[in-house]
């Protein structure tokens, strides 16, 4: 027996020692630096050890922007992204015909580039001197006024960004669904047809329980996800992001590091130790209410 769990540590030694090197390490190391006040990284010197950092980035107006447009992205493109996921993958699985062609097809925006799939959804919102984007046209047939969705006002903005995220995300949610809804044992369900039972109890008694573990599986990754995003963003409002009011806590990690405010290290690793408490909280919460409402 101790053999065996010696070799089993060996056999783990590999990954613990590149977790160690690329993720503990790393993890340290911006703790350090969030600490140290006035770091140069030219000479790598600095003049102080507190809370500095951490104070400047909570009253940042730039940071405060990216937090609340985080959150709002994570609020609303979650559960939006997690529900039509369910429902498509249920309408899926009652599919007999040419199921394999409709499951590669929702699939599609998953393996396609981010980027290109920000040109078309720019093509699709965006204004220009000769057109004022097909969205708008369907809105002015419907009576309504143009909305200039990519350069307007916030609310617009916010709303092209949330679309384009579960457009991106819900491909994958939609292939592990699936997937899950495949593996319920056909046993539950003809027991039930056999009692009478209706379709929407079926669904909430037998289906939901049962795929549980996968649905929580995907709210959480999806959270994870979500506060992590910056090439959405980038993809439908440029580099800019402050200017447009659009950025994201990623994205302002990346502007103190490299951007054109960037240069400050300690700043940038304030506000990622921020946004790793955020996450790490919000996936201990997670956790927590899936051990009680989880099937295994």
């Amino acid at each position: 027996m101790e053999n065996q769990s010696r070799k089993g540590w060996l056999y783990l030694l590999p990954a613990a020692a590149l977790l160690g090197v690329f993720m503990v390490y790393p993890l340290i190391d911006v703790l350090i630096y969030s600490f140290e006040e006035g770091y140069n990284s030219a000479s790598q010197t600095f003049f102080g050890v507190g809370w500095y950092n951490y104070s400047y980035v909570l009253h940042d107006t730039y940071f405060l922007q990216a937090v609340k447009n985080t959150f709002i992205l994570v609020i609303i493109t979650v559960p939006v992204s997690t529900g039509l996921a369910l429902l498509i993958s249920v309408g899926l699985s009652s599919i007999r015909r040419l199921r394999e062609l409709y499951q590669t097809i929702f699939f599609l925006p998953y393996v396609t580039n981010t980027l290109a799939v920000g040109m078309v959804f720019m093509i699709l919102f965006k204004q220009t001197a000769y057109s004022d984007g097909l969205i708008n046209l369907l809105i002015q047939w419907f009576g309504g006024e143009s909305v200039d969705f990519i350069d307007g006002p916030y609310w617009a903005k916010m709303l092209v960004l949330c679309i384009y995220t579960v457009w991106i995300v819900m491909p994958f949610k939609i292939l592990i669904l699936t997937s899950a809804l495949a593996s319920v044992d056909q046993t539950y369900y003809n027991a039930a047809k056999v009692d009478g039972t209706s379709s929407g109890r079926i669904f909430r008694k037998i289906t939901l329980p049962m795929i549980s573990s996968s649905v929580f599986y995907l709210v959480i990754t999806g959270f994870i996800g979500a506060f992590k995003a910056y090439s959405d963003s980038v993809a439908l409002f440029g580099t800019d992001l402050n200017a447009a009011g659009m950025n994201t806590i990623v994205g302002y990690i990346y502007d103190m590091l490299y951007g054109d405010s960037g240069g400050y290290p300690s700043y940038a690793s304030a506000a990622a130790i921020i946004l790793f408490a955020i996450v790490l909280t919000i996936t201990c919460i997670n956790l927590m209410v899936s051990r009680k409402h989880t099937h295994y």
